[in-house]
C-alpha cells in the first residue's frame, strides 16, 4: 500500500475543515429558523367574538363565556366586535361587571363600517381595557328611555332643551314621574362617570352622552378621547395596540398583538337558543299559541295534538318572557282579555264580553315589558297586536263556539249513544226479556213489568244488557 504524500494529507484537511464549516452553517440557520418558529407559536392568543343586535341575557352570557374561555387558554386580549342599538339594562351591567372583573385584558372595537355602539353599547365601550372604532360608526346616545304616552307626566319633550332646574321648579302633578326620571338619569351618568375615569376617558362627554343624547363619530370620539383608536380591520387593530401596556385587576399586561393568532369564537347552541326567545314579539306570539292550544284542547278533548302544541309552545313562552322585563300588569291584562273573549263563546249575547276583552287584549300586549328594564323601547310591533286581537277576537266568536256546541251534542256512535234511544219489546218475563233497538235485538232488563209490543227507552248499558223504561 502506497502511503499519502504531505500535500495530499493537507488538502483533506483543508476539505474536512469546510465541509465541517458548511455544516456549522446550516446547524446554525435551522436552529434560527427552528426557534422563530417556536416564537411565534409561543405568542398567546388573540380570542374575538362578534356582539350584534339588542343587548340582552344571550349577550351577556356569551361575553362570559369568551372571557372565561380566554383565561382558561391562556389568550392576552379579548375582541369584542360591537354592533348594537342598546339593551337591558341588567344584561349591560352584566356584561361591564365581567369586564371590570377579566384578568385578560378586553377590547371593544365597534364595527363594521355603518355600525353603532349606541345606549347600551356606549357603557360597553366605556368599560372596555380598549375602546376602538371602525370608520363610518358612531357611538353615543346613552340616555335612559322609558315609555310613555305623547304628553304624559314624566315624558321629556325632545324639542326642549334640557334644563338644571330642580324637580321642585315644575308642577306638581309632574313630579312623582320626573323625579323617577332623573333618578334613571343620574345613575346612568354615575356609572359612566365612573368608567370614564377608570379608563381615562372623556368624563364631560360621557355626561353629557346621557344628559343631552350627545352622539360621535369615530374620528370626533379619538379626538374626544372616547376612544383610543380608529383602526380599518381588526388586523390593522392589533397591529396599532401591539406593544401597548394595559392595567388589568391581575396586573399590568403588555400587548404583542402584531402576529398573535386570531381565534373567532361563535356562540353555543344554548345563547343561540336565548337569543332567539328573548325576541319580545316571538316570545308574544309563543304566549298566544301556548293558551289558546291548551284552550282548544280543554274544549274538545281527545285531539291531543293542540294540547301538545300548546304546553310545548307556553313553556318556550315562559322561558323567553324570563329573559324579558315583563309588566306582570299588562300581562295580567292579556290574559284576562283572552279570558273574556273564551267566555264571550260560552254565552253568546251582544258582544260585550267579546269587545271589552279585545280591548283589554291590547291594552296588555302594550304594557306587557317593562319600559325602565331597557334602554331603547321595547314593546311588541303594532301590526302583530292588531292581527293577534282580531285572531283571538275570530277565535273566541267562532271556533270556540263551534267546539262547544259539538260537544254538548248528543253521541251518535260508540256504546253511549245507545242511551236514550227508543226501542220496542219482543218477549218478557220476571223483569228480563229481549227488545229491538236500532234493528238489533239486544237483552234487557227493567225495574217494572213490560209487555211484548210496548215502546221502551234504553236507560243506561252494562256490557250487553241493556236497561231499559217504558216510554209515557
Amino acid at each position: 500500500m502506497l502511503s499519502q504524500t504531505r500535500p495530499e494529507r493537507f488538502q483533506l484537511c483543508r476539505r474536512g475543515r469546510v465541509l465541517l464549516a458548511v455544516s456549522m452553517a446550516f446547524i446554525l440557520v435551522l436552529g434560527s429558523a427552528t426557534s422563530l418558529l417556536i416564537a411565534k407559536d409561543a405568542i398567546a392568543p388573540v380570542v374575538s367574538i362578534e356582539v350584534k343586535g339588542v343587548i340582552g341575557v344571550a349577550t351577556s352570557e356569551h361575553v362570559s363565556l369568551a372571557i372565561s374561555k380566554a383565561e382558561a387558554q391562556g389568550a392576552q386580549l379579548v375582541v369584542i366586535k360591537l354592533d348594537t342599538p342598546g339593551g337591558l339594562v341588567s344584561s349591560t351591567r352584566d356584561i361591564i361587571k365581567a369586564i371590570l372583573a377579566s384578568r385578560v385584558p378586553v377590547a371593544v372595537y365597534v364595527s363594521p363600517s355603518g355600525g353603532h355602539a349606541a345606549s347600551a353599547g356606549t357603557y360597553i365601550t366605556y368599560a372596555a381595557h380598549i375602546a376602538a372604532m371602525a370608520p363610518g360608526t358612531n357611538i353615543g346616545a346613552a340616555t335612559p328611555i322609558q315609555i310613555t304616552l305623547p304628553g304624559a307626566p314624566g315624558r321629556q319633550d325632545p324639542k326642549r332643551e334640557p334644563t338644571d332646574k330642580p324637580a321642585g321648579d315644575k308642577p306638581a302633578t309632574d313630579k312623582p314621574a320626573a323625579t323617577a326620571d332623573q333618578k334613571a338619569v343620574n345613575d346612568a351618568v354615575a356609572l359612566l362617570r365612573s368608567l370614564a375615569q377608570m379608563r381615562g376617558r372623556n368624563v364631560d362627554w360621557a355626561e353629557n352622552a346621557v344628559r343631552g343624547a350627545a352622539t360621535l363619530t369615530a374620528e370626533e370620539a379619538l379626538k374626544e378621547r372616547v376612544v383610543d383608536i380608529v383602526a380599518r380591520d381588526t388586523q390593522d387593530l392589533l397591529a396599532q395596540i401591539d406593544g401597548r401596556i394595559v392595567s388589568t385587576v391581575a396586573g399590568d399586561k403588555r400587548l404583542s398583538t402584531k402576529d398573535a393568532k386570531l381565534t373567532m369564537l361563535s356562540p353555543t347552541l344554548r345563547v343561540q337558543l336565548l337569543s332567539i326567545l328573548a325576541d319580545p314579539n316571538l316570545a308574544f306570539i309563543l304566549l298566544l299559541i301556548g293558551v289558546y292550544g291548551i284552550l282548544f284542547e280543554m274544549y274538545a278533548p281527545g285531539l291531543v295534538g293542540p294540547g301538545v302544541l300548546g304546553g310545548i309552545c307556553l313553556l318556550l313562552a315562559l322561558a323567553g318572557l324570563a329573559l324579558l322585563p315583563v309588566n306582570y300588569a299588562g300581562l295580567g291584562l292579556l290574559l284576562f282579555g283572552i279570558a273574556l273573549m273564551t267566555a264571550e263563546a260560552l254565552s253568546p249575547g251582544l258582544g260585550a264580553l267579546g269587545i271589552g276583552g279585545a280591548v283589554a287584549f291590547i291594552a296588555g300586549a302594550l304594557f306587557l315589558f317593562d319600559p325602565a328594564g331597557a334602554d331603547f323601547e321595547m314593546r311588541v310591533a303594532w301590526p302583530l297586536i292588531v292581527v293577534a286581537a282580531l285572531s283571538s277576537l275570530f277565535l273566541s266568536t267562532f271556533v270556540f263556539a263551534m267546539a262547544t256546541k259539538a260537544r254538548q251534542r248528543k253521541v251518535v256512535t260508540g256504546a253511549e249513544q245507545m242511551i236514550g234511544s227508543l226501542g220496542q219489546v219482543i218477549e218478557w218475563a220476571s223483569g228480563e226479556g229481549s227488545v229491538r233497538v236500532h234493528g238489533e235485538i239486544w237483552s234487557a232488563q227493567a225495574n217494572r213489568s213490560l209487555e211484548p209490543g210496548q215502546a221502551v227507552r234504553v236507560s243506561r248499558r252494562e256490557g250487553l244488557t241493556l236497561f231499559v223504561e217504558p216510554v209515557k
